[in-house]
């Protein structure tokens, strides 16, 4: 039984990797119906919520994309922001479902949100605690990265039904704005579905950690 859960942790979140780079390749060149840019995506879903005072900008990072909840801003990295594609489409919009969960108040929004800073002092610390622990053969400092990460398995269980509420809040928007067309839709939802598949990956690979640290 040990064997099939390490095994299931394991190649899981390599599927989900695969899966994931996939579909953002293969997609990257198909154009979306109106041919909008991710960031006319994002500024029409928000206008279309009343959310006209929430402003779309554009970071240098890669993987940056995300809803900054404290300023009120949709952050989308370059190729997102003005890439029509599929891709820009679906990950524009994804972010903006997370603005749409902050203006009707969703209580995990709000509970993730109170605790983030507190997830990256921990997912820091863990690791450190542990590192140390075993330089200096300190039990109780181990015991303790161990908890610190669960931690960040408690923070990432919390994530997760955000993220696939974020992604059905915005299909349906899509939809009522036609920016769905029948040619593109199964691709659409295996972007959707590559979204949230990024985050049952965190939580299987923080697993696989716990797992790893106990049985040593």
């Amino acid at each position: 039984m040990d064997l099939i859960i390490l095994l299931l942790v394991i190649i899981i979140p390599l599927f989900a990797q695969f899966k994931i780079s996939n579909n953002y390749r293969k997609y990257k060149n198909v154009f979306n119906k109106k041919r909008l840019s991710g960031f006319e995506v994002a500024r029409l879903l928000l206008d279309h919520n009343n959310l006209k005072d929430i402003y779309v900008v554009q970071t240098n990072s890669i993987l940056s994309n995300h809803y900054d909840l404290n300023r009120k801003v949709v952050r989308l990295s370059k190729d997102i922001f003005n890439d029509e594609n599929i891709v820009s489409l679906v990950v524009a919009a994804h972010e903006v479902g997370h603005a749409i969960q902050d203006k009707e108040n969703n209580n995990f929004v709000r509970l993730r949100g109170n605790i983030f800073k507190i997830f990256n002092i921990t997912t820091i610390s863990s690791y450190l605690l542990i590192v140390l622990g075993f330089i200096f053969h300190h039990i109780e400092l181990i015991h303790l990265g161990i908890a610190f990460i669960v931690f960040d398995l408690i923070f990432e269980l919390i994530t997760l039904p955000i993220e696939f509420n974020a992604s059905s809040i915005v299909l349906k928007e899509m939809e009522d704005l036609k920016l769905i067309d029948e040619i593109n839709r199964e691709k659409i939802m295996a972007l959707f579905f590559s979204c949230n598949l990024i985050y049952i990956a965190s939580i299987l690979n923080i697993v696989k950690v716990i797992i790893h640290r106990i049985k040593n």
